[in-house]
Order: C-alpha cells, then structure tokens, then sequence
C-alpha cells in the first residue's frame, strides 16, 4: 500500500502534531528501561524540526484508563526527549486543558511540546470526536509515527485524521518503514519462509495463523499456544495451559498446513514444572508424557534441536511469540537457544514487536536481528490480513476521487 508521504507535506515554518508511540517499560524507580520506542521516533522529529517547524508530540503510557495516575505521566519520556533531541522539550501539564491549548497555540517554530499521557483523557480510548478535534485544533499538520497503536481506533490515532485533509497528514517515517517491511515480508519473501509463533494462546495468534499458512513454507509452534494442538493430537498436556474451545479449530490448521505443503512443527519434549513458579520443582519429558498435574512451561531441549534443524536453510525468519516462560529464568532456556540461532543465522530475520523484542534484548541478540517492530499487536494484525484503523486514512489509495 501506498502512505501519504511526509516528505510531500509542505511544512515549512508550520505547526506540526506528531502522534508517536512512547509507551516505554520503566522500571520500579520510574526510570525507562528500554528507549527503543523514542530513539525510533527522533528521525521524524528531527525531519520536521529541520524544517522550523513548532512541533507537538503526544502518546500514551501504561493503562490509566481515563484518569490522572502519576506513575503513569510522561515525565520521564520528556527528560529522555530532550537527551536525544539535544534541546528543551516541554511537557504540557494536561492534554486538552485550557493551559495546555494555549500553550499548543503559542508555541514558537523550533521548540517541542510534549503532551501529557492522552490516556488521562477517557475519550483516548473511545475515539471521541469531541478530543479528536480539540487535539486537531492544535496544529496545521498531522503526522502518525506511532505504529505500534495503530491497530487501535482511538482519537489520536485515528478520529483525528477527520480533521485533516490529504495534503495535511501523513504518516512518519517509523510506521512508512514498518508497513512497508511488512508488506515486503508478507507478499514477496526470500524463499524458505518460517514463521516462529509462539506465546500463551492460540485465540491471540488464530487469524495470524490461518492467514499465514498459505504464504510460509514452515510453522514452528512454541508457548503456551503449543499445548492446544498437541491436545487436539490426543497427547496428555497434564495441567498445561489450553484452550478446549479452540481444539477443533487447532485441527483445522493442521489439516490445511497439510494441504498446502506446509511442514508444521510442534514440540517433541517440553519443561514441566508442578507449579507456576521461579522456584518450582521441574524436569524434562516427551509431549506425550506430562504428567497429570504438570504444566508445560517451556520447550525441551530435543525441540531445540528439532526446531534448529529445521531452521537451518530458511531464508526468511518471522519470529512473534516467545518459546517459554521466559521471564523466570527456569524457563526461558528455550527461547534464548532459538533466539541465540536465530541471530545468528544468515537468514532476514524480523522480529514481531512485544515480548519478543523484550526477549531478544534481555538476551543481547537484539542488534542482529535484521528488523524488530515496535509493535507486537499491529504486527499481528497487519500478519492477519487487516487493515489498521490508524494507517487507513493515509493509505493514498483510500483517498483518491
């Protein structure tokens, strides 16, 4: 598909309204611990700042659900703006307030005004119309570069474009690369194509799945999902994590994998544990062979082995849903050998966003995989065939007479 692109604006001089996406980790301090999110927006920041624009930014963080929770301000996210930005950014002290409005309509070309979380507004999540145009009503311009909350209908991602006509809105060069890359990656990969999935449910990955299944050469299956299939196979999963109204459909994409030629991997052994807990007692046994009140929580080390096997001539590697457990070190073995082979291999690997892109950085690899996206729930559904509700309306062929 083809964005409305930022280069064509005209925006010389003019006031710009960047929605990014600075939902950050923090850690129990408030400190950000992982600034992938913001370093990924500096470009088009820059781009329009170079241009004398007056630039407004505005995100979320975390999940404050209409109210003013201080843990939750963006604070934080302006102290480590102006650090890479290398000038003043200053954080508005509300949203749509009267202050913050007036401090939105007077601001000077070269300067940055970063809006406080527009989850403290309850119309964020809603798609209110009535916010929409008030944060319309901030800036000539309108640029999204928050891939990563596209897949979601909200204000200021997606009521907000209302406000703004085609030569006045586009999309930033974050989510233009990730849209693209997806394309790319879904239409016109480097053949063999696997796609590692994995996580905790099969409801999370489904549409992922099916609409994967005729573009893949390969599926290797991982996670809590796992356990779902290899029960609708008629093994013993014990206490495992499943999902019994899904059996019939875990068939039916087994069924069509075969049908089309695609080889689908599940796993062969696992690591099972009597609770879920660091300091559970665990051992490694066949899929086949969990016991009644065991749960499987990560993949075992013949699965490893089998999965790199398999993985060994793939050209191209789509990666969303860790192996295991991995936040308990017991259990994220698995995840980091794949991880570790992944990397390492000479294969375009693309990382899907969310605790994968967290697991590839706790373990180090994450400077060579070849592309990781900053959004594991627009991924997904990008990967499901959908259209995003924040992309829509600067998709150029949407807007042609």
């Amino acid at each position: 598909m083809e964005l409305l692109h930022l280069k064509k604006l005209d925006l010389e001089d003019k006031k710009v309204f960047i929605r990014c996406d600075f939902n950050v980790p923090m850690d129990e301090f408030g400190n950000i611990s992982d600034d992938r999110r913001i370093r990924s927006a500096i470009a088009t920041i820059n781009y329009c700042l170079d241009l004398d624009c007056a630039v407004i930014l505005a995100s979320h963080l975390g999940r404050p659900k209409g109210e003013v929770v201080e843990k939750y301000s963006l604070a934080p996210v302006a102290r480590r703006l102006q650090q890479l930005l290398k000038r003043h950014v200053e954080l508005a002290p509300g949203v749509v307030d009267d202050k913050t409005l007036k401090m939105a309509k007077e601001l000077p070309r070269h300067e940055v005004l970063l809006l406080e979380n527009l989850r403290f507004e309850a119309g964020e999540t809603k798609d209110d119309a009535g916010l929409s145009e008030k944060l319309a009503s901030m800036a000539e311009f309108y640029v999204n570069d928050a891939f990563g909350v596209s897949h979601r209908a909200h204000a200021s991602v997606h009521g907000i474009t209302k406000f703004f006509d085609n030569e006045h809105k586009a999309a930033g060069f974050l989510l233009e690369r990730e849209i693209n890359f997806f394309g790319k990656l879904i239409n016109k990969p480097v053949r063999p194509f696997a796609a590692i999935v994995g996580g905790s449910k099969v409801s999370g990955k489904l549409e992922a799945l099916v609409n994967l299944l005729p573009k893949v050469d390969k599926i290797f299956i991982g996670g809590g999902m796992a356990f779902t299939f290899l029960k609708q196979m008629g093994y013993n999963i014990g206490a495992s994590l499943v999902e019994d109204d899904l059996l019939e459909e875990a068939g039916n994409i087994m069924q069509e994998a075969k049908k089309l030629g695609v080889k689908f991997y599940l796993p062969v052994d696992v690591v099972a544990a009597e609770k879920f807990a660091e300091d559970a007692v665990s051992k490694i046994v066949t899929a086949q062979e969990i016991p009644d009140n065991w749960m499987g929580l990560d993949i075992g080390p013949a699965t490893v082995r089998l999965y790199r096997e398999g993985l060994n001539d793939v050209q191209t590697v789509l990666w969303n849903g860790p192996m295991g457990v991995y936040e308990m070190e017991k259990f994220a073995r698995g995840s980091s050998k794949i991880a570790h082979f992944v990397a390492d291999s000479y294969a375009t690997t693309v990382v899907g966003g969310g605790d994968t892109a967290d697991l590839v950085q706790r373990i180090g690899v994450d400077e060579e995989m070849s592309f990781i996206s900053t959004g594991g729930g627009a991924s997904l559904e990008l990967l499901e065939g959908k259209m995003l509700p924040g992309v829509e309306p600067l998709v150029v062929e949407q807007t042609k007479e």
